[in-house]
Protein backbone atom coordinates (compact mmCIF):
# COMPACT_ATOMS: atom_id res chain seq x y z
CA UNK A 1 0.00 0.00 0.00
CA UNK A 2 1.34 3.44 -0.97
CA UNK A 3 1.47 6.01 1.78
CA UNK A 4 1.72 9.74 1.34
CA UNK A 5 3.99 11.68 3.69
CA UNK A 6 2.22 13.54 6.46
CA UNK A 7 3.93 16.81 5.59
CA UNK A 8 4.13 17.00 1.82
CA UNK A 9 4.24 20.74 1.18
CA UNK A 10 5.87 22.10 -2.00
CA UNK A 11 9.07 24.01 -1.39
CA UNK A 12 7.74 27.24 -2.91
CA UNK A 13 4.81 27.25 -0.46
CA UNK A 14 7.18 26.74 2.45
CA UNK A 15 9.35 29.57 1.10
CA UNK A 16 6.39 31.95 1.11
CA UNK A 17 5.44 30.95 4.67
CA UNK A 18 9.02 31.38 5.87
CA UNK A 19 9.06 34.84 4.25
CA UNK A 20 5.84 35.80 6.04
CA UNK A 21 7.26 34.66 9.38
CA UNK A 22 10.75 36.16 8.99
CA UNK A 23 9.41 39.53 7.86
CA UNK A 24 7.09 39.65 10.85
CA UNK A 25 9.92 38.65 13.20
CA UNK A 26 12.11 41.45 11.86
CA UNK A 27 9.33 44.02 12.23
CA UNK A 28 8.36 42.84 15.70
CA UNK A 29 11.75 42.23 17.33
CA UNK A 30 14.42 44.05 15.34
CA UNK A 31 12.80 47.34 14.32
CA UNK A 32 11.77 50.24 16.50
CA UNK A 33 8.21 51.50 16.34
CA UNK A 34 9.31 54.42 14.18
CA UNK A 35 11.18 52.12 11.79
CA UNK A 36 8.18 49.82 11.55
CA UNK A 37 5.98 52.78 10.62
CA UNK A 38 8.43 53.57 7.83
CA UNK A 39 8.19 49.97 6.60
CA UNK A 40 4.40 50.26 6.47
CA UNK A 41 4.58 53.60 4.66
CA UNK A 42 6.96 52.09 2.10
CA UNK A 43 5.48 48.63 1.55
CA UNK A 44 1.85 48.51 2.74
CA UNK A 45 -0.92 49.25 0.26
CA UNK A 46 -2.37 52.67 1.09
CA UNK A 47 -5.12 53.99 -1.22
CA UNK A 48 -4.27 57.59 -0.25
CA UNK A 49 -0.92 57.10 -1.99
CA UNK A 50 -2.78 57.46 -5.30
CA UNK A 51 -4.63 60.65 -4.31
CA UNK A 52 -2.29 63.54 -4.99
CA UNK A 53 -4.61 66.03 -3.30
CA UNK A 54 -4.10 64.37 0.10
CA UNK A 55 -0.29 64.41 -0.01
CA UNK A 56 0.56 67.48 -2.05
CA UNK A 57 3.77 68.13 -0.12
CA UNK A 58 5.86 65.28 -1.50
CA UNK A 59 3.44 62.42 -0.92
CA UNK A 60 4.23 59.17 0.87
CA UNK A 61 7.81 57.81 0.81
CA UNK A 62 8.89 55.72 -2.13
CA UNK A 63 7.46 57.89 -4.87
CA UNK A 64 6.30 56.30 -8.11
CA UNK A 65 8.20 53.06 -7.45
CA UNK A 66 6.23 52.49 -4.23
CA UNK A 67 3.01 53.13 -6.15
CA UNK A 68 3.94 50.08 -8.21
CA UNK A 69 5.56 47.68 -5.75
CA UNK A 70 3.00 48.13 -2.96
CA UNK A 71 0.44 46.33 -5.15
CA UNK A 72 2.30 43.15 -4.15
CA UNK A 73 4.59 43.93 -1.20
CA UNK A 74 1.63 44.49 1.13
CA UNK A 75 0.92 40.75 0.87
CA UNK A 76 4.13 39.94 2.76
CA UNK A 77 3.26 42.07 5.79
CA UNK A 78 0.90 41.01 8.57
CA UNK A 79 -0.76 42.71 11.51
CA UNK A 80 0.12 40.20 14.25
CA UNK A 81 0.86 36.51 14.87
CA UNK A 82 -2.81 35.41 14.67
CA UNK A 83 -2.93 37.10 11.26
CA UNK A 84 0.20 35.20 10.15
CA UNK A 85 -1.16 31.94 11.57
CA UNK A 86 -4.60 32.24 9.99
CA UNK A 87 -3.18 33.03 6.56
CA UNK A 88 -0.71 30.16 6.87
CA UNK A 89 -3.53 27.79 7.82
CA UNK A 90 -5.45 28.64 4.63
CA UNK A 91 -2.35 28.91 2.44
CA UNK A 92 -1.03 25.42 3.21
CA UNK A 93 -3.81 23.31 1.60
CA UNK A 94 -4.83 25.57 -1.28
CA UNK A 95 -1.39 26.94 -2.04
CA UNK A 96 0.08 23.43 -1.99
CA UNK A 97 -2.54 22.08 -4.38
CA UNK A 98 -1.95 24.95 -6.79
CA UNK A 99 1.85 24.83 -6.54
CA UNK A 100 1.86 21.13 -7.40
CA UNK A 101 -0.15 21.83 -10.52
CA UNK A 102 1.50 25.09 -11.63
CA UNK A 103 5.12 24.61 -10.61
CA UNK A 104 7.13 27.25 -8.76
CA UNK A 105 7.45 29.96 -11.42
CA UNK A 106 3.79 29.97 -12.48
CA UNK A 107 2.76 29.82 -8.81
CA UNK A 108 4.84 32.89 -7.93
CA UNK A 109 3.41 34.85 -10.85
CA UNK A 110 -0.12 33.79 -9.95
CA UNK A 111 0.41 34.87 -6.32
CA UNK A 112 1.64 38.30 -7.42
CA UNK A 113 -1.18 38.82 -9.94
CA UNK A 114 -3.95 37.88 -7.52
CA UNK A 115 -2.39 40.02 -4.78
CA UNK A 116 -2.35 42.97 -7.20
CA UNK A 117 -5.96 42.29 -8.21
CA UNK A 118 -7.01 42.37 -4.58
CA UNK A 119 -5.20 45.67 -4.03
CA UNK A 120 -6.81 47.14 -7.15
CA UNK A 121 -10.33 46.26 -6.02
CA UNK A 122 -9.59 47.69 -2.58
CA UNK A 123 -8.32 50.89 -4.21
CA UNK A 124 -11.48 51.21 -6.32
CA UNK A 125 -13.70 50.78 -3.27
CA UNK A 126 -11.63 52.83 -0.78
CA UNK A 127 -10.32 55.74 -2.82
CA UNK A 128 -8.30 58.15 -0.70
CA UNK A 129 -8.38 56.00 2.44
CA UNK A 130 -5.30 56.35 4.64
CA UNK A 131 -5.50 53.00 6.48
CA UNK A 132 -2.75 50.62 5.24
CA UNK A 133 -3.77 47.24 3.88
CA UNK A 134 -1.50 44.31 4.70
CA UNK A 135 -1.68 40.53 4.50
CA UNK A 136 -1.64 37.72 1.94
CA UNK A 137 -5.38 37.04 2.14
CA UNK A 138 -6.19 38.34 -1.35
CA UNK A 139 -3.60 36.07 -2.99
CA UNK A 140 -4.66 33.13 -0.80
CA UNK A 141 -8.27 33.75 -1.84
CA UNK A 142 -7.08 33.59 -5.44
CA UNK A 143 -5.43 30.23 -4.74
CA UNK A 144 -8.68 28.94 -3.22
CA UNK A 145 -10.65 29.97 -6.29
CA UNK A 146 -8.09 28.47 -8.67
CA UNK A 147 -7.97 25.18 -6.75
CA UNK A 148 -11.74 24.85 -7.17
CA UNK A 149 -11.25 24.60 -10.92
CA UNK A 150 -9.62 21.17 -10.59
CA UNK A 151 -9.71 19.91 -6.99
CA UNK A 152 -13.28 18.57 -7.20
CA UNK A 153 -12.88 17.00 -10.63
CA UNK A 154 -13.03 13.23 -11.10
CA UNK A 155 -9.60 11.92 -10.08
CA UNK A 156 -8.69 15.27 -8.52
CA UNK A 157 -7.34 15.69 -4.98
CA UNK A 158 -10.87 16.15 -3.58
CA UNK A 159 -12.72 13.98 -6.09
CA UNK A 160 -14.63 10.83 -5.21
CA UNK A 161 -12.45 8.72 -7.52
CA UNK A 162 -8.98 10.03 -6.77
CA UNK A 163 -6.01 8.72 -8.72
CA UNK A 164 -2.34 8.58 -7.80
CA UNK A 165 -0.93 11.60 -6.01
CA UNK A 166 0.78 13.27 -8.99
CA UNK A 167 -2.09 12.45 -11.31
CA UNK A 168 -4.61 14.01 -8.94
CA UNK A 169 -3.08 17.44 -9.61
CA UNK A 170 -3.04 17.00 -13.38
CA UNK A 171 -6.71 16.30 -14.04
CA UNK A 172 -8.43 18.47 -16.69
CA UNK A 173 -9.77 21.65 -15.11
CA UNK A 174 -13.44 22.48 -14.89
CA UNK A 175 -14.31 25.14 -17.50
CA UNK A 176 -15.31 28.50 -16.08
CA UNK A 177 -18.80 28.03 -17.46
CA UNK A 178 -19.22 24.88 -15.36
CA UNK A 179 -18.18 26.37 -12.02
CA UNK A 180 -21.67 27.48 -11.07
CA UNK A 181 -23.16 24.11 -11.99
CA UNK A 182 -21.21 22.03 -9.49
CA UNK A 183 -23.08 21.82 -6.14
CA UNK A 184 -19.86 21.27 -4.18
CA UNK A 185 -18.32 24.42 -5.62
CA UNK A 186 -21.54 26.34 -5.03
CA UNK A 187 -21.45 25.27 -1.38
CA UNK A 188 -17.81 26.36 -1.13
CA UNK A 189 -18.69 29.73 -2.68
CA UNK A 190 -21.60 30.19 -0.29
CA UNK A 191 -19.44 29.49 2.76
CA UNK A 192 -16.53 31.61 1.52
CA UNK A 193 -18.60 34.66 0.65
CA UNK A 194 -20.59 34.21 3.87
CA UNK A 195 -17.42 34.32 5.97
CA UNK A 196 -16.22 37.43 4.17
CA UNK A 197 -19.61 39.09 4.63
CA UNK A 198 -19.49 38.42 8.37
CA UNK A 199 -15.98 39.87 8.68
CA UNK A 200 -16.86 42.76 6.38
CA UNK A 201 -19.92 43.66 8.44
CA UNK A 202 -17.76 43.95 11.55
CA UNK A 203 -19.46 41.06 13.35
CA UNK A 204 -16.07 39.32 13.68
CA UNK A 205 -12.50 40.54 13.62
CA UNK A 206 -9.02 39.12 13.93
CA UNK A 207 -7.69 38.83 17.50
CA UNK A 208 -5.83 41.99 18.47
CA UNK A 209 -6.85 43.79 15.29
CA UNK A 210 -9.12 46.84 15.55
CA UNK A 211 -9.10 47.84 11.88
CA UNK A 212 -11.82 46.46 9.60
CA UNK A 213 -11.02 43.47 7.39
CA UNK A 214 -10.26 44.44 3.78
CA UNK A 215 -12.82 41.97 2.45
CA UNK A 216 -13.08 43.71 -0.92
CA UNK A 217 -9.44 42.80 -1.53
CA UNK A 218 -10.30 39.18 -0.72
CA UNK A 219 -13.07 39.26 -3.30
CA UNK A 220 -10.77 40.85 -5.88
CA UNK A 221 -8.14 38.16 -5.40
CA UNK A 222 -10.76 35.40 -5.45
CA UNK A 223 -12.41 36.55 -8.67
CA UNK A 224 -9.02 37.05 -10.34
CA UNK A 225 -7.94 33.54 -9.32
CA UNK A 226 -11.13 32.03 -10.65
CA UNK A 227 -11.10 33.88 -13.97
CA UNK A 228 -7.35 33.96 -14.69
CA UNK A 229 -6.65 30.34 -13.73
CA UNK A 230 -6.54 29.13 -17.34
CA UNK A 231 -3.84 31.65 -18.27
CA UNK A 232 -1.45 30.01 -15.80
CA UNK A 233 -2.59 26.40 -15.99
CA UNK A 234 0.02 24.17 -17.70
CA UNK A 235 -2.42 21.26 -17.98
CA UNK A 236 -4.23 21.38 -21.29
CA UNK A 237 -7.82 20.14 -21.21
CA UNK A 238 -8.78 17.72 -23.99
CA UNK A 239 -10.87 19.23 -26.75
CA UNK A 240 -14.53 18.38 -26.60
CA UNK A 241 -16.46 17.12 -29.58
CA UNK A 242 -20.06 18.25 -29.77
Amino acid sequence: MNREPLFNVPGIVLAFIVAFVLIHVVRLWLLSDAQDVQVLLLFAFIPARYDASLFAAGGLPGGFAAEVWTFVTYAFLHANWPHVGLNTLWFLPFGSALARRFGAVRFILFFLVTAAAGALVHLLTHSGEQFPVIGASAAISGAMAAAMRFAFQRGGPLGFFRGADDEAYRVPALPLSGVLRDPRILMFLLVWFGINFVFGSGSLSLPGEDQPIAWQAHVGGFVAGLVLFSLFDPVRSPKRID
